[in-house]
């Protein structure tokens, strides 16, 4: 089985194991005592803060161990926001950012406090100019992502950083998807991080706060982890974290050359293997090991059953997923195609012969997940040769009733009813009937998922048609769709 998810966890590092097991041995005890294996502990503690301390860049006493990512995300949300409440409410987040950011800006919405939400372009990067426009007296707190996790597009946190702090408003940076590959560059204030993105074994996390950052821990007290991560630390973890950091570091110069070669391989070729598929995210402001790309026609979970059958063990951002059937937020704020969509993450040592692999088995799979879904494959303007199909009526003026005969220019366009159908149903469906309009005819596609919201005017941009906008249905939606070519 080839795994290609390590945006999501990444295998574990050989140095991480070898710590894991040393520590285990040597660092089970309270590292609060002051008994032999109590210091002994602690000095391995304290190595383990000063080794991730230095890979992040701040001093090991603005560095605590989190039990995860979101743990870290949370606590510094909640304490930034809480030690600046006399300043406001207000909470600025990208459109784009980890649900574990998003789920604690609706928390802190519902509490009473603001949120506005900083929108992308269509590669997924935010504008520094949008973040200026977002600040204001009563700011608190801002938050943006190092890089993207599902499409693996840079922000440019420095730039936003720059903004914040000559508004004197602290940027907590997540920086989860990029801490292994170097870094984060900026004057930010508080930096999540999470072990098993990076090689390290999964339960640790890390937050930063900066000195002179207001802040104000929630929950109970406790003595650990300048009371910002309440519990006895997990320890032999906690070192395996910081020991596989320092190593994924110290090769993350040569891996990311290499692994952004064998994305570039995937990001030139798909296009020309795999007819109506767009690679999305930014082209070269970008996290060295993720490409991502969503295929026309086709239910991203079936597709990802079939690559996974084959060998392949990829993840989706796409709205066919079964555990929430709506569009991934990611791609619903760049507004691209959110069906048949397919994240490529490479750990660090993938083989040039793995990708190439996956490169000869994705036409065939994406071709039968059609085929079996009743895709258009023929010529036409994004049709199938052979007319309308079951579902789709013409739409007729009020004098031409009951006549049996017209002229094609005559039409004045057709309904697709749709409802009822999850995406890709509502597009392949619009896809075979979009031709037997004239030029300048309407589609009108009536449809009950969310996602065709999303993918009807994606289908639009990429097969050079108009989308003329939504209205409401006696259920559901009607999508428009202007013939123009």
């Amino acid at each position: 089985m080839v795994y290609f998810d390590a945006a999501s966890a990444a295998p574990l590092h050989p140095v991480a194991r070898q710590a894991l097991l040393a520590s285990l041995d040597e660092g089970w005890a309270d590292p609060a005592r002051l008994y032999r294996e109590g210091r002994r502990a602690r000095m391995l503690l304290d190595a383990a803060r000063e080794a991730a301390a230095e890979a992040v860049g701040c001093r090991p006493d603005e560095l605590v161990f989190t039990p995860s990512g979101t743990r870290a995300v949370h606590a510094g949300m909640a304490g930034a926001l809480a030690g600046r409440r006399r300043v406001g409410g207000h909470l600025i987040v990208s459109a784009v950012e980890h649900f574990s950011v998003l789920h604690a800006a609706e928390a802190h919405e519902a509490a009473g406090g603001s949120l506005t939400h900083v929108p992308v372009d269509r590669a997924g990067a935010v504008d520094p100019a949008a973040y200026a426009a977002a600040l204001g007296e009563g700011t608190a707190l801002a938050c943006l992502q190092s890089a993207n996790h599902e499409v693996g597009t840079e922000q440019p946190v420095a730039r936003v950083a720059e903004v914040c702090r000559a508004a004197g408003v602290p940027l907590l940076v997540d920086a989860a998807q990029s801490l292994g590959w170097g870094p984060v560059e900026g004057d930010w204030s508080l930096l999540a991080g999470s072990a098993h993105k990076w090689g390290g074994p999964s339960g640790v996390g890390l937050l930063v706060v900066r000195k002179g950052v207001r802040f104000a821990p929630q929950g109970p007290g406790d003595e650990r982890e300048s009371g910002r991560a309440p519990g006895f630390e997990n320890l032999p973890a906690v070192v395996a974290a910081a020991a596989s950091l320092r190593a994924v570091r110290a090769e993350a110069a040569a891996e990311a050359g290499r692994l952004r070669e064998l994305t570039e391989r995937i990001r030139a070729r798909v296009p020309l293997l795999v007819p109506d598929a767009e690679v999305v995210g930014d082209p070269e402001h970008r996290l060295p090991g993720v490409v991502t790309f969503s295929c026309l026609y086709v239910d991203g979970e079936t597709l990802l059953h079939e690559l996974d059958r084959a060998g392949f063990s990829v993840s989706s951002g796409s709205s066919c997923t079964s555990s929430t059937l709506t569009p991934s937020h990611v791609l619903k704020a760049m507004g691209v195609l959110s069906e048949g969509n397919v994240r490529v993450s490479l750990p660090p040592g993938t083989p040039a012969e793995d990708v190439e692999r996956f490169l000869e088995v994705l036409p065939g799979t994406v071709a039968a997940v059609r085929e079996r879904l009743g895709a258009p494959t023929g010529p036409g303007p994004g049709r199938e040769e052979g007319g309308r199909e079951e579902g789709a009526r013409e739409e007729r003026p009020r004098e031409e009733e009951g006549s049996e005969e017209r002229a094609p220019e005559a039409r004045a366009g057709l309904v697709v009813d749709a409802i009822g159908r999850r995406c890709p149903i509502p597009v392949i469906e619009l896809a075979k009937v979009i031709g037997d309009v004239p030029v300048g005819g309407t589609v009108r596609v009536l449809a009950d998922d969310e996602a065709a919201r999303l993918d009807i005017p994606a289908w639009c941009e990429m097969r050079g048609q108009e989308y003329a906008g939504e209205e409401p249905a006696e259920t559901g939606t009607a999508y428009l769709v202007r013939r123009i070519r």
